[in-house]
């Protein structure tokens, strides 16, 4: 009987190209409930992202401005050592306690933040009115 298991070994696995980044993007959006913080290359497409959820934070605590700021922290250290990211353009979305935190978080993360941009959408127009009342 022949050995089957050295014919069937594992491939081995290709090493995930590193690219560098020195450049790039950061979009905040920071809503009552939880902080969303994403790494971005200046065309969008997405190197790391990190929320309050996902660092363990449950509840009403995702919301805090102390989760943003831990998210922002786990995110951005990821950024810097897998793509070299130095020079970020900042972009906030929303009205949550995490805004002003995960920024901050950010420079003492000893990133070079060019700009920063509220890109918080608002509403014109407003919504439907309801119909007339009939009596």
């Amino acid at each position: 009987m022949a050995d089957t298991s050295s014919t069937t070994a594992a491939a081995p696995k290709k090493k995930k190209s590193k690219r560098s980044v020195p450049t790039g993007q950061v979009h905040i959006l920071a809503t009552f409930n939880n902080t969303i913080v994403t790494f971005t290359d200046s065309h969008g497409a997405v190197l790391t992202a990190c929320s309050a959820g996902a660092c363990g934070f449950r509840g009403s605590k995702k919301g805090t401005a102390y989760a943003a700021q831990v998210a922002a922290e786990k995110a951005g250290n990821a950024a810097k050592q897998q793509h070299g990211l130095g020079k970020v353009d900042v972009f906030l979305k929303g009205v949550g306690l995490g805004r002003d935190a995960a920024v901050r978080t950010l420079q003492n993360l000893n990133m070079q933040v060019e700009t920063i941009t509220d890109v918080t959408g608002v509403p014109h127009g407003g919504t439907r009115a309801r119909k007339a009342r009939r009596v």
